[in-house]
């Protein structure tokens, strides 16, 4: 059987305990494809895809918005756990974020009060059903939390991305899970106010 993206991590990763912080976040990723069940109870076609009177996405765009960025997110994070894992980088913790990473997560928590314009190739311009893209939110969310299974037991604070938003932006693999989970819960909190 071969192994999966992101090294042969998962027999690693099944041996070493989740320190408290990854715990957190993978608890985080969670957390938010339940509140994303949530929005949607009982919600029609008609209202996951319409937009706000004072202008801004649907549920449907929020959401499919999250898919697409998990989704760029997903082999930048495989190459960081491999490479901390050919490189033999080890470390329990705890983590810090970095300047970068702390302002990212700083900016994105809801509720924000500044708004920014994603980058193209992260613009919801195709939405899917809501079922499939509920589906889809579900799939990519249990990734997600593999990868930070994946994870355990690396000098996470070593190994550094460069965000897909922006190349030249780079922050570490910790800050990488902090900067997806307060993404996720700055568009869920967007896609309840479309419901107020």
């Amino acid at each position: 059987m071969s192994n999966p993206p992101g090294g042969s991590a998962v027999t690693v990763a099944a041996q070493v305990a989740l320190p408290p912080q990854l715990a957190t976040v993978k608890e985080e990723f969670l957390l938010a494809r339940e509140r994303a069940r949530r929005i949607c109870h009982r919600m029609d076609e008609a209202v996951w895809s319409r937009r706000p009177a004072t202008g801004g996405w649907s549920v449907g765009e929020c959401i499919t918005h999250l898919n697409i960025t998990s989704e760029q997110y997903m082999p930048l994070l495989d190459d960081a756990i491999r490479r901390g894992r050919e490189r033999d980088l080890t470390a329990r913790g705890p983590f810090r974020l970095g300047f970068m990473g702390w302002a990212l997560v700083r900016y994105m928590e809801p509720p924000y009060k500044m708004k920014g314009k994603t980058t193209t190739p992260f613009e919801p311009v195709h939405v899917e059903p809501m079922d499939q893209t509920l589906e889809r939110f579900d799939y990519l969310q249990q990734e997600l939390q593999a990868r930070v299974d994946r994870a355990a037991g690396l000098s996470l604070e070593r190994l550094k991305i460069a965000s897909p938003f922006a190349s030249r932006v780079k922050y570490n693999l910790y800050a990488a899970f902090c900067v997806i989970a307060a993404h996720q819960r700055r568009h869920l909190w967007q896609a309840e106010q479309t419901l107020v």
